[in-house]
């Protein structure tokens, strides 16, 4: 689901915070985790932020990367800092969406947390080979009815997002696949280049540049909105009506962050997605800018996990 983001009234509600809330610098810096290994979609957000973000507060806002154990490693670093304002997490829909439900004894919850800001939302890009690959949807779903099982696509891990995103969408379609696990997108590309998937599904900031450089036929996004920077590739509701399949990034603090820090950071973030070069880059990575406030966000995690969790749980999804 897409929050309805009505800009005026927000930088309105920004424009009227008191201005000393950017003036504040420290000594200290900020740190923002980000549970994935460099270089993939939720770091590039997070640093183009976080350069912005700095000279916004008066204060260094660095980036850490924490991967490992999809997302859980970086995620409760965070959980069990010390609520000072000055350790955050770029977390995405896998951190608190997809873990809380089918991860056995994780070490977070969702009420570890104090929500900043949701960043954006995005979909995913359904990938086929340029060379004898099924050139749209219908001729997708052709080809796997005719092998069911057979055909191959790249994920991060049986229950990261991109799994569970294709899981929804074949059972929408009423075929299935073969998924083959890689440590990162990167590692999933050089496989889809080297012939040895037959399809990615992947983010924007992976599927884009494919794309762009005729090294894969994009066939659709798993949101029932185009992508703005992709207006002829379709969405997946066109073959599958009222199907959305989006991830998001958001940003959070430990849970008991003073208010006043948790408002100082959520304003400064806000203000940092208003910036031209960030906006223009994130559309290009086909996202879709959000912002807010940390209510909007904390009820927009409350609309992701009843919006997700009945599908988890009915969908076969490997622990």
């Amino acid at each position: 689901m897409t929050p309805t983001i009505r800009r005026r009234p927000l930088l309105a509600a920004l424009a009227a915070l008191p201005a000393p809330a950017f003036a504040q610098g420290s000594g200290r810096p900020i740190t923002i985790v980000v549970p994935f290994a460099p270089g993939g979609s939720t770091d590039i957000v997070t640093r183009l932020l976080a350069e912005r973000m700095t000279a916004l507060l008066n204060q260094t806002v660095q980036v850490e990367n924490r991967p490992g154990a999809n997302t859980v490693i970086g995620a409760e670093y965070v959980a069990r800092a010390r609520p000072d304002g000055l350790t955050l997490l770029m977390a995405a829909g896998t951190t608190l969406t997809i873990n809380p439900v089918i991860v056995p004894n994780l070490p977070y919850k969702v009420d570890d947390f104090a929500p900043v800001m949701l960043a954006t939302t995005f979909p995913f890009g359904i990938i086929t080979k340029l060379d004898g690959g099924p050139v749209d949807v219908p001729a997708w779903v052709a080809a796997a009815k005719a092998r069911p099982g057979v055909m191959t696509y790249g994920t991060n891990g049986p229950t990261t997002l991109t799994n569970v995103a294709m899981l929804m969408v074949m059972e929408r379609l009423g075929i299935t696949m073969q998924d083959v696990t890689y440590r990162g997108d990167s590692a999933q590309l050089a496989a889809f280049l080297a012939g040895d998937l037959d399809m990615l599904i992947v983010a924007g900031g992976t599927a884009q540049p494919v794309h762009r450089n005729n090294q894969g036929r994009l066939i659709a996004w798993t949101s029932t909105r185009r992508v703005e920077s992709t207006p002829n590739v379709p969405s997946i509701t066109q073959y599958a009506p009222g199907l959305d399949v989006l991830s998001w990034f958001g940003m959070l603090a430990p849970a008991r962050t003073p208010t006043d820090a948790v408002q100082r950071l959520n304003q400064a973030a806000n203000e940092a997605l208003q910036d031209a070069r960030i906006r223009e880059r994130l559309t290009t990575d086909g996202q879709f800018l959000a912002g807010g406030t940390p209510d909007g966000f904390a009820t927009f995690l409350k609309r992701s996990d009843d919006q997700w969790r009945p599908i988890l749980q009915r969908l076969d999804v490997p622990r």
